[in-house]
């Protein structure tokens, strides 16, 4: 079986299962948001069902998340941190947009395990990074890709040892995503792989 044809599968799977990984309500909110995907530029139900098996597998506790355009991915997030015991941070640039994710959150029943940040990423985790309060097992990379790099500049010193990092659009942006690639591919202190998800994904473990 070839790749594509592999990744083919996977979605058809991840479909078939989902009435048994989320209550009605869920899966009714997702299915109606996976028909605004191009309007909202949200990961495909394949990389999403990743993200979630990802958490639960690590058994992840404090979940970060930039860019949550209309809640899609964290909702897949926060479903899996409800079984983990965790929390989901999400920051949105868009005000329309967070309060859409909002009111989509209260509807899948995720809305108190997700704290919702509305403003500019770059001044979000600088401000985070300054008071170096919050720490996070976990974080998922979705918004501005030429930002890229400046974002894991920012919230690398807020990533625990043995952390992980998914970046989405690494293949669909390449160019943009770039010199966040070649940064992190010659870190020492991350072991990286690329993974071609839909639009291609990065996943990267802290090791040091």
């Amino acid at each position: 079986m070839k790749f594509k044809e592999a990744l083919d599968f996977t979605k058809v799977v991840s479909g078939d299962k989902k009435e048994k990984l989320f209550d009605e309500e869920t899966q009714s909110v997702l299915v109606e948001l996976e028909k605004t995907t191009q309007d909202f530029w949200n990961v495909d139900e394949s990389t999403a069902n990743f993200l979630n098996l990802l958490i639960k597998i690590k058994g992840v506790k404090s979940a970060l998340e930039i860019g949550t355009s209309n809640g899609y991915s964290a909702i897949w997030l926060a479903k899996a941190l409800i079984e983990t015991g965790g929390k989901l941070t999400t920051i949105e640039f868009w005000e329309k947009r967070s309060v859409l994710a909002i009111e989509n959150f209260k509807k899948s029943g995720v809305f108190d395990v997700i704290n919702v940040i509305t403003g500019d990423a770059i001044d979000i985790l600088g401000e985070m990074k300054k008071l170096n309060k919050e720490k996070f097992d976990f974080i998922f990379v979705d918004a501005n890709k030429a930002e890229y790099i400046d974002y894991f500049n920012l919230y690398e010193p807020l990533l625990d040892k043995g952390g992980l990092i998914v970046a989405d659009n690494i293949v669909s942006h390449y160019k943009k995503t770039k010199p966040f690639i070649d940064e992190i591919m010659k870190n020492p202190n991350y072991q990286t792989q690329i993974l071609n998800f839909d639009a291609g994904i990065l996943l990267s473990r802290k090791v040091n």
